[in-house]
Formats: structure tokens, sequence, C-alpha cells
């Protein structure tokens, strides 16, 4: 046989076994078959033969365990230790949180589509659906966001009362303690729909829904915390804020320097053992009617009251306390660019409380972080995202109208193709960001914790948000950018760069935290050799490093080889769990997925605790994932939704855009990766045809665009459970009536049209046109009325504001009068206490 051949059979035989994953013995066995069957029937000399059997009595010792653990994991393990990268409490506990959920497939290099397409649907209960149709429905109404925005800078007082009433503060509460006790899904849909009509109010109902008082109780709270706050919480009695963020930490939460001190002091009459806070904390939504804190500090214990001696700094500890107490000054605001929602600071002088005030009671002091971190990925995993894609699906929903509406040159704008390019932009990211939403949070529904998926939806769903709303504007002009009663796009596009900063920063949450976390957690081998380098038995860390290193060696040459293969055959032969139109896309995904984890082992093999600094490389990384996990999500979300063939065009224009940016990005790391040899190498296995992606097309642009500029179910998904009825003040639901009746008459604004073009009708005006039309037969008096009356409503619809200067000044409050606003504030909240509380208060004290 000729060498070609053995030489093919070699290197094919080794991909086939590499591709396959199989196991370390089952590839030994095989390359012993090949290589006796090189010896009987090729043509090799004796010295090569005696290396190659040489070679495979090496690779045969590996199978080993005691020649394996002793010859080569142990040098590595001794070698391993000495460069590993220090992590400090807080980021082992920030690796701790949450679960590894779809995030792991994708690190897999080999993700299991099972494991996503058999997770159930997300569905609404009865009671949520019957909650999102009424009290929802009926807030929404109850809204006029510039009178909330530019008349009160708040919401009016029966919205408050309106708000506590139905409970929309508790809906993560359970209904023991008078809670609404809804789902994450419903959770999730009833912000979507407020926010697509008032960020404002938005902003204020997802906060205690969200990382805040009742959700540490919930999990962490004694019995007596819960039944002391929860039924207050749940009735609106008790409003709640959470103080994290102070002026000198900022996003660095584990770096805060509040602190509290342990010590003994009087507390309503009595000696006790406390805290004596001091802190100082700034963008507290709710703080301004706060009338219970929930406050992170450093909790310190010098004179080791607590009962260890040894242990003074007990670190990041969550307490929470009444509003109203001494020392703590509260009720002044910040302005929030946009949405006057309730914001503000909180300062706290020698404020003395019971141990007692802490989350969870004393035994609980030092674990505010694993709380935080913990809490942190549910909840970021839905407020923020569901108000920016409520956000996103409102001004999808106003711009596809509009832009069908508004006409210049006598056709539409939406005809224009510069306008497509923006309009289906912008109903593809909302897609996207719902898809990615939806499918997250009914994880979360089942039991999951995903920590990595919520730092991908909170920077990318609000950064899409971000798009959405640009393109709004541009498209709709002088419309959109003149403020009054009647812009229904200014205040959600204002109040953007909110939900891009609060709840960490996005640049920070990009080059940080998805990938530097995802690397770690979600890595199937690289969490377990760092527990087995730290673990303090031996002969067990020894065993554990070896099963790790040795599957992790196997993972990485396994991924080089799925990469090479895939991206050779660009991933046509890929076995994936679907058929039709979606197929090429789980393909796409599993072909980028091996690319990705290869890419990442190798990133970190070589430049090792270094990539943590390399923030540009690692936020690329952080694309690469979240690209291929929203993807993934875009397809389950379409099979959820039954798989409805019309929105085919906004599946496909989805995909294509997520996998060219995740091509794209993993192209730019290999460009920028500073060991050019190693780049290279990568390069051969990730494009060895080059980067063969292409992004959406102009003709599936238009596609897209089709969808949601006409009346089709495709858009009623698409902007579902946005706020559309039909009656005054619902600017949705106007537009939708407008765009109906706009496409109504489009027969007859053609007829016109044609009969001024030749002549018929020489009339300037639309209203003297159609007067004209009548009068020369071209148009019927029934005709004529269904015209004049569809104009009026979309002129009604393209009207902007205009004021008297006078209307436009504002006569700010003089400082001598804020003092005694603050002091009736106080006292108001008093008052809202139970008298129950303030006993149980005492009892708490005394004990």
């Amino acid at each position: 046989m000729s060498t070609i051949f053995w030489i093919l059979l070699f290197v094919g035989g080794g991909l086939y076994l590499a591709y396959r994953r199989l196991s370390l013995f089952q590839a030994t066995v095989a390359m012993a078959t090949a290589l006796l069957a090189y010896t009987v029937f090729g043509d090799g000399g004796a010295l090569w033969l005696l290396l190659l059997w040489a070679g495979l009595a090496l690779i045969a010792a590996l199978n080993v365990d005691e020649i394996r653990r002793s010859r080569v994991t142990q040098p590595l393990l001794r070698a391993y230790r000495k460069m590993l990268p220090n992590i400090s409490d807080t980021e082992r506990e920030a690796l701790e949180a949450g679960s590894v959920w779809w995030d792991g497939e994708i690190f897999s290099g080999d993700p299991d589509w099972g494991k996503l397409r058999d997770h159930p649907a997300p569905k609404l209960s009865a009671e949520e659906q019957a909650f999102l149709d009424g009290p929802t429905e009926e807030l929404c109404r109850m809204i006029d966001e510039w009178q909330v925005t530019h008349e009160l800078a708040d919401l009016p007082e029966p919205v408050w009362q309106f708000i506590k009433d139905k409970r929309f503060f508790a809906m993560i509460i359970p209904k023991e303690y008078g809670g609404l006790e809804f789902s994450a899904y419903g959770h999730s849909q009833i912000l979507i729909k407020i926010a697509g009509r008032s960020a404002t109010a938005a902003s204020l109902i997802a906060v205690p829904n969200s990382l805040g008082p009742a959700e540490l109780l919930m999990h962490y709270g004694t019995a007596e915390q819960k039944k002391r706050y929860l039924p207050g919480l749940a009735a609106g009695s008790e409003i709640p804020c959470f103080g994290l963020t102070a002026p000198r930490a900022g996003s660095d939460a584990a770096s805060i320097p509040d602190s509290g001190v342990v010590c003994r002091g009087m507390f309503e009459g009595k000696e006790v053992l406390g805290m004596r806070l001091n802190f100082e904390k700034r963008y507290i939504t709710l703080a301004p009617v706060a009338t219970v804190v929930g406050l992170a500090f450093r909790l310190q214990d010098p004179e080791g009251l607590l009962g260890d001696p040894e242990r003074s700094d007990y670190g990041i500890t969550v307490a929470l306390i009444p509003a109203d107490i001494d020392g703590v000054e509260i009720g002044r605001r910040h302005l929030p660019i946009g949405i006057p929602f309730m914001n503000g600071p909180i300062k706290g002088t020698d404020v003395f409380v019971p141990l007692d005030f802490i989350v969870g009671g004393p035994k609980m002091a030092g674990q505010g972080w694993r709380m935080l971190v913990e809490l942190l990925s549910v909840g970021r995993s839905i407020s923020l995202p569901a108000n920016a894609v409520g956000g996103a699906k409102a001004g999808t929903f106003a711009t596809g109208a509009y832009a069908r509406i508004r006409k210049q040159f006598n056709t539409s704008i939406g005809n224009f193709e510069g306008v497509q390019e923006a309009v289906a932009r912008m109903a593809g990211l909302t897609y996207i960001a719902d898809a990615a939403r939806s499918v997250t949070v009914s994880a979360i529904d089942a039991g999951e914790k995903p920590a990595v998926p919520s730092a991908i939806l909170k920077y990318h769903c609000t950064e899409m948000a971000r798009v959405v709303a640009n393109d709004a504007m541009d498209v709709q002009g002088g419309k959109a950018v003149c403020l009054g009663p009647r812009n229904y796009l200014g205040t959600g596009y204002a109040s953007v760069p909110v939900m891009i900063t609060v709840e960490g920063a996005n640049i920070l949450t990009r080059s940080l935290i998805i990938f530097g976390q995802g690397a770690i957690r979600c890595h199937p081998y690289v969490l377990r050799e760092l527990e087995a380098a730290r673990d303090p038995d031996p002969e067990r860390g020894l065993e554990e490093f070896d099963r790790a290193l040795f599957g992790h060696f196997g993972y990485a040459i396994s991924n080089a080889a799925r990469s090479f293969v895939q991206a050779l055959t660009i991933a046509r032969y890929a076995n994936v769990p679907a058929s039709g139109p979606t197929r090429r896309y789980y393909q796409q995904i599993t072909r980028f997925s091996a690319s990705f984890a290869l890419a990442t082992d190798v990133a970190m093999l070589t430049l090792g605790g270094a990539l943590k600094k390399k923030e540009m490389l690692s936020a690329r990384l952080g694309d690469i994932l979240s690209m291929l996990y929203m993807a993934s999500t875009v397809l389950k979300h379409y099979e959820n939704s039954g798989s409805p063939e019309a929105d085919l065009p906004l599946v496909e224009w989805s995909c294509r855009t997520l996998l060219y940016k995740a091509q794209e990005q993993l192209h730019a790391f290999l460009r920028n990766f500073p060991n050019r040899a190693v780049a290279a190498g990568l390069r051969f296995l990730i494009f060895p045809r080059g980067r063969t992606y292409f992004s959406p097309s102009d003709l599936l642009a238009r596609r897209v665009v089709e969808l949601v500029i006409n009346p089709s179910a495709s858009r009623d998904r698409l902007c579902a459970p946005v706020y559309r009825t039909l009656e005054p003040g619902s600017h949705l639901g106007l537009l939708q009536e407008a765009m109906e009746l706009s496409i109504e008459i489009a027969p007859l604004e053609k007829k016109l049209r044609k009969a001024v073009k030749d002549g018929t009708v020489k009339a300037l005006t639309v209203e003297e046109q159609i007067t004209a039309g009548v009068a020369a037969g071209v148009l019927t008096e029934d005709e004529a009325h269904r015209m004049r009356e569809a104009d009026l409503k979309i002129m009604e619809i393209i009207t902007v504001d205009d004021f008297d200067s006078s209307e436009l000044a504002r006569q700010p409050a003089k400082p001598e009068q804020d003092a005694p606003k603050r002091a009736v504030r106080k006292k108001k909240a008093a008052a809202r206490r139970p008298v129950a509380q303030k006993e149980q208060k005492v009892a708490a004290g005394s004990g």
C-alpha cells in the first residue's frame, strides 16, 4: 500500500478519534490496531516501526493510573500550584454562586441540544394572565408619562396607591405572607408591559421584585424577620430599598467602605449587643420614599464579642434597618436622566441596631457577599432584561406603524431602503432580546440560577435596547426629538443610559464578568482542577487533579479536531437533532462552540492569570459566548412559539447576525492575540477556509420589514404584551389604528395621485385634493369621508407639541423649603409602619 494511504489513514483516524471524543483506552486500542496493520502490510523501515511502537508504549503506559499519576500528573500538579492565580474570597464566592446551565454546554464544544430543546416552554398561569390583562392593563391606562416626567417628577398619588393595593411590589413574595408568588416568567411579562408604557413605573416596580429586602428575606431571613417584614412589603405599607453602591466603591461592591462595628449599646431603652453603623450610599432606587433599608457593609468585631477572638473582620454583611431610625439621613433625590423614578442617597452616622437586624440573624454575619451574588444571578435575569425588552418592543411596534403612515415623496418611508435597514435591525434585535429573556427566565422557573446568562442578558439586552431606541429616533426624526404629551419615544430614549449603568456598568459587565466568571464556572474542567490543586488532602487532590487534567487534555484535543473538521466542512455534517429551515443554524452554533472552546483553552494555557487583565481579549471571548448563547435561545424561542413559518425571516436574521458577530469576534481575538505563533496555529484550526459566514442579506431585511410595517401575526407575537388598547392617550393603540387605516385607504390614495398626475385634480393640499376628487368623480362621498377620517387620525399621530415660552420655564424650590418637606416625609414613613412591627422590634432587641 502507498505511503499516502497510510498517512491518510493515521491522520484521518486520529481526527476521527479526537472528533468522537473516545476515551484514552479506546484511542490506545484503535492506535494499536492501526499500527499493527501498518507493521504487517506497510512498507516502513525497522527503525521507523520501532519508534512508532515506542510511542504507542508511552501512550499505553498513560492508561496505568499509578504510572500516569507519579510520572506525569504529580510534576504537573506541582508546577500548576506555583502558577495558580490568587482568587480572593469574594471572587471564590462569585464563582460558586448560581448554577451552570446552557452556558456550560457552549463551553463544552459539543452542546447537547436535547438539554435545551427538552426544556419546557414558559407559560403564564391563569392567575398571572388575569393579572396581566387586568391590574397591569389598568395601571398602564392610568399612567400619563408626560405628566410623570415633566410635571410631577413622580407617579401621581392614585397610581402609587394602585400599585400598592394591587401588590405590584409583591410579585415574588409567597402567598402565605400576602404576596402574589408569580413565576419568573409571569413577573417578566408584567414588567415588559409596564416598561412599554412607562420606564418610570417599570423601574420602581422592578426593584422590590429583584435584588432587595424581600428577596433576601425569602432566602436567608429568620422566621421572625419574615413575619415582621414580608406582610408589610406585600401590602405596600413597607417600601423597601437596598443600599449597596458607595461613592468611592462604584461597581466594585466587594470594596465598599461602609462599616459596622460590633459593640454594646442602648436600643429602645435596653442594653443589647449590636452594631454601630456608618455608611454613605448613592443611586438607591426607592430610597426617597423607603421605610426599610437593606444595607450592605463590612462588619468588624475588634473585641471578639461574637465569640471568636481570632476573627475581627467578618467581611460584607447585610442587615435590614428601619428608615426612620436615629442617625439615618434619607429622603433626598437624585434625578436620573430621562426618568424621574425615586432614587436617592442614604447616609448613616453612628446608627446603632441590634445584631438581630442582620438578615438571617448573627450566624449570617459575613455572608453578605454570597447572598448578593447568588440573588443577583436571578434578579439580573428578570428586571433589567424585561425593562429593556419592553422598551424595545414598544419602540419597534411604534416605529413599524410610523414607517407605514409617514409619507415622503408620495410613498411610505417604510419603502425607503435606508429606513428598512433600521427597521429590520430594530425588529431583529427585539426578537433576539425577547428570546434570550424568555428562555432564560423559563430556566429560572425550572430551578436554575443562571449566573453567567444573567450577565449576558444584562449587558446585551440593554445594549440592544439602546440600538433600537437610536433607530426609532432616526426613523421618526422630528416627531421623536420634540418633547410633549404626544411624544411616545423621548422618555424611553433618554432613559436608556439608566439601564446601561445600573446593576453594574455595561463596560465592566462585558470586559470582566461574562467571560471572567464563565471561563472558570462553565468550563468542564478548570474549576475541578482549581479545587483539586487546593485540596488539603494530598492523595485525594492528586487523584482528582489527575482525572480533571487528563479529561481536560482529551477535551482540548477533541475541540481542536472538531473545530478544524467542522470549519473545513462548514458544519454540514455536524450531528444536530433538528431538521428543516433551522437545521443549519444548529450546526453552525455547534461549529462555533468548538472553536470558542478551543480559543478559550489556548488563551488560558498561554496567558494564564494575565488573561484576567487582557480585558479586550476577554471581552471578545465573552461576546462569542454571548452570541452563541443568544442564537441558541432564538432557536428555542422559535420552537416554544410553535415554529410559525411566518416568523422564519426574524429567526434567520437573528441567527445570521449573531453567528456573523461570533465569527468576527473570533477573527478579532486571533488578530490581537499577543503570541502570534499560537494565533497562527489557532487560525489554521478555526478558519482553515477563511471566514465563510455572512451577515443577513438586504432581501432578508426587506422580508423582516414587511412583517412589522403591516398588521400581521408576526408583528403581534414580536411585540406582545405591550399596552396597545385603542383609547385616548394610548399611543401604540392609536398608531396601530392609523396604520390599519393607512393600508385601507392606500388604493384610494393611489387613485387620487393618478388624477393629480394626469391633471384631472389640480389642488395642492390633501383636503383640497379630496374635495376636487369628489367633484371630478374620481372619489365617491363615502371614499372621501374615509380618506378625511384616516388623514385626521394620521396627522394627529404625526403632529408634534409646541408651547408658549412661559410654559417651559421652571421654578426650582428654594433650599430652605426642603427641610420641612423631609420632616413631613419622615413623619409619614413612621406612621406607615404598623404598631405590631414596633412591638416585634422591642422583642427582637431584648433577645
